[in-house]
């Protein structure tokens, strides 16, 4: 019987199964190697075992965390979409692989967390409706800087700042890479004929965000649908692997939690909407009260007097 094991990732969108690139990389090599995960597709990465996503718990490795460290993980537990390779098909699945987190994933950090329009209208926005109260006021934010702290790393460059000259290169070396993947393809189904491999997996999860997020500023996205064989690539994965995703219409799609046990489901979004306007309006109130638009005063009605008449009608404010 095999070990039970536990994939955490984040939930899906847009006809994807995840709208992260890790988690896509993941999810998609599993599904090639056939292995039988329990998939939680969660909106919280606290609530995954290593407190980041994607995340793989067994019972023999205990938990880990990053594509590369899971992928040996499954290996180790007899999962393998890479058994049948040769040496030199190895070799250029690290050279590939390398390629990818050099060339292309900067890019796509780009576009998805820095440039200002598709950061404010799609990826801050997304998280912001999906995450539970109150943690959308936190977590986008705190996303938004590691993802710039990954580029400056990826770079090698710690005070490399965004800009049309820092956009134009790192496009220009992503749409390279996608027309070196998109050569090597050719006409074949997967990158080493009609199996697929590892390298599949990491191809499409860096390139189906692309295809499927829609973005204001669409230049990779441009690129990539003009070269056919990698968007067919995209497509072929999605309906042989994930035919349900494709099945629901992303405009359509409720947006509901995938995993009925984690805190991210509970059934309390009308509350925690209200709960967010109070808090809106509470900050709004004070803030008006701070600046002098609003004053509050206070008056009491002083007792009557035998008769009905105020002796004293500039008498101090009484507190119950």
């Amino acid at each position: 019987m095999a070990a039970c094991m536990e994939l955490y990732c984040w939930k899906g969108d847009w006809g994807l199964p995840s709208v992260d690139s890790d988690c896509l990389t993941v999810l998609t090599y599993a599904k090639f190697a056939g292995a039988p995960l329990k998939v939680h597709k969660i909106t919280n990465p606290w609530r995954s075992p290593t407190g980041s996503l994607p995340a793989l718990k067994t019972e023999d490795d205990g938990s880990v965390s990053q594509p590369s460290k899971i992928i040996i993980s499954l290996r180790k537990q007899k999962y393998n979409a890479d058994y049948d390779l040769s040496a030199k098909e190895g070799a250029d699945t690290l050279a590939f692989v390398s390629l990818l987190e050099e060339k292309l994933l900067p890019a796509l950090i780009y576009a998805l967390w820095v440039d200002a329009k598709n950061y404010v209208d799609v990826t801050r926005r997304w998280y912001a409706e999906n995450i539970s109260f109150p943690l959308n006021f936190l977590l986008p934010n705190r996303f938004h800087k590691q993802q710039l702290e990954k580029l400056q790393l990826l770079r090698g460059d710690p005070m490399l700042e965004p800009g049309d000259e820092l956009e134009k290169e790192l496009y220009r070396e992503a749409f390279d890479c996608m027309t070196l993947l998109s050569q090597r393809l050719g006409s074949h189904k997967f990158f080493f004929g009609d199996s697929p491999s590892s390298l599949d997996a990491y191809v499409f999860g860096h390139l189906a965000p692309l295809l499927k997020i829609r973005l204001p500023n669409r230049k990779l996205q441009h690129h990539l649908t003009s070269l056919e064989n990698l968007q067919q690539f995209c497509t072929n994965i999605l309906h042989l692997y994930f035919p349900s995703e494709v099945k629901e219409s992303p405009s359509c799609k409720p947006s509901v939690r995938s995993d009925s046990s984690d805190l991210d489901d509970e059934p309390h979004k009308r509350r925690n909407q209200i709960l967010s306007a109070l808090v809106a309006l509470g900050a709004m109130l004070g803030y008006a009260v701070i600046t002098g638009i609003v004053t509050i005063k206070r008056a009491q009605t002083q007792a009557a007097l035998e008769g009905g008449h105020h002796d004293n009608d500039d008498g101090e404010d009484e507190e119950d």
